[in-house]
């Protein structure tokens, strides 16, 4: 079906203009009745953030996110846009996306004013009406606001005529959502600046006041340790967010694992690359160690980017040394490796490597069942594997205090 293309078409259609917020709000009820899920990619927040947002947005509430680098604030507010309509209509050659019934421009007003119900339109995608920042100390009201063009007065406008104005970041984002990353790095002005936008509706540009009645759902991040050390945000732009949200890092190790799956980059390459699940428990459960270690400095959080400050390499041996035994305590329990031990009381030593291929593994393991059974246990099949199982084993029997470990020359070597 043809979709209109003029502003008396639109009317004749029926259709009925709604606020940003009204949006959300409609469409989110809508996914909730259907059971359909609202944040896809996001783990570990369905019982503690993901509730928060939705009241936020059932509340038409602008959110404020609160925590550390690495937490999906970001991921969030990107996906808020899938709650928005496929598509809306906005006057032709408009800067701010005017609502056809409702313009908010003084070209929107003109338009209407000299073309009526012929003024024509266009229809905006979701993914058009999502802008994003990133707030640092040099921003100016020009990136968020806008600035007078010096093109447009020469061509003959007045300073004070709202057609000089070259809109910023903010009005283009007019009807959707904007979002502004660590928002306490952002100058004290300029956060009065997008506080007068956001409540009064008008800014001063020049000099001279320009009114934009924008109709905008406002998504900021910031980290409490910035929050509070590295800038701030002014009380009255705080009060502006009806939502602050406390965001954290995954709670349990399987949530961790998830999100390196679905972030981790994927190639097309004919070498297939695959990693027990072990070793992903070994990696998130090295980063849920170094966020507890009172030994790691937590000031910047530790992500699951695992962007540790502060550390030095013995520490992070150690704590690498403690995952790997962690995880085996969870994959063997009790007497589940006896015959291992036993086989290398009886005189059986095992070299590994990092250069060693993986047939030499299997060679050197031969008929040794018990390991054979430890590795098949770890879902190892071909060499590759079997490699890889062998050394988790060996590794956390040692750790256990039931194997001995020389280091020589890059190579390791597990005896009784």
């Amino acid at each position: 079906m043809t979709k209109p293309s003029t502003v008396g078409e639109l009317r004749a259609s029926g259709y009925t203009s709604k606020s940003v917020k009204q949006e959300l709000r409609d469409n989110l009820v809508t996914r909730l009745k259907a059971d359909a899920p609202l944040f896809p990619g996001i783990v570990g927040y369905e019982d503690t953030v993901l509730p928060q947002v939705e009241n936020a947005l059932l509340s038409g509430q602008d959110i404020v996110f609160l925590g550390e680098r690495g937490q999906a604030k970001t991921k969030i507010a990107r996906l808020m846009v899938n709650l928005l309509d496929a598509d809306v209509p906005a006057l032709a050659g408009c800067e701010t996306n005017d609502d056809p019934f409702a313009p908010i421009s003084q070209v929107g007003h003109q338009l209407i004013a000299e073309q009526g119900d012929r003024a024509p339109i266009v229809w905006l995608p979701r993914d058009r009406r999502y802008g994003e920042k990133l707030a640092t100390p040099d921003i100016t009201i020009a990136d968020l606001i806008g600035e007078v063009d010096p093109i447009k007065v020469a061509e003959g406008r007045y300073l004070s005529d709202e057609l000089t104005i070259h809109y910023g970041l903010l009005p283009r984002t007019n009807r959707g959502i904007f979002a502004i990353n660590e928002l306490p790095d952002l100058a004290e002005r300029i956060q009065v600046g997008l506080l007068n936008i956001m409540e009064e509706r008008d800014v001063q540009i020049r000099g001279y006041k320009v009114r934009l009645a924008l109709d905008v759902f406002v998504v900021a991040s910031a980290n409490p340790e910035d929050y509070t050390n590295r800038g701030r945000i002014i009380t009255p732009l705080k009060d502006r967010f009806g939502s602050q949200i406390r965001t954290h890092y995954p709670r349990r190790i399987q949530h961790e694992v998830d999100i390196m799956e679905a972030e981790r980059t994927s190639f097309v390459d004919p070498v297939e690359t695959r990693a027990p699940e072990y070793m992903k428990q070994i990696v998130a459960e090295l980063t849920h160690l170094a966020r507890r270690s009172s030994e790691i400095s937590q000031r910047s959080g530790v992500s699951v980017r695992v962007s540790i400050c502060n550390y030095e390499d013995k520490i992070l041996s150690k704590l690498a040394q403690k995952a790997v035994l962690n995880v085996f305590n969870r994959a063997f329990t009790g007497s589940d490796l006896d015959d291992v031990v036993s086989s290398f009381q009886g005189g059986m030593k095992v070299d590994v490597s990092d250069v060693m291929p993986s047939d030499a593994y299997v060679r050197q393991i031969g008929e040794a069942r018990p390991i054979h059974a430890a590795c098949k246990k770890l879902g190892a099949k071909d060499p590759a594997s079997v490699a890889s199982a062998v050394e988790f084993v060996l590794e956390g029997l040692h750790l256990s205090r039931k194997l001995n470990k020389d280091v020589k020359s890059g190579q390791t070597s597990y005896r009784s």
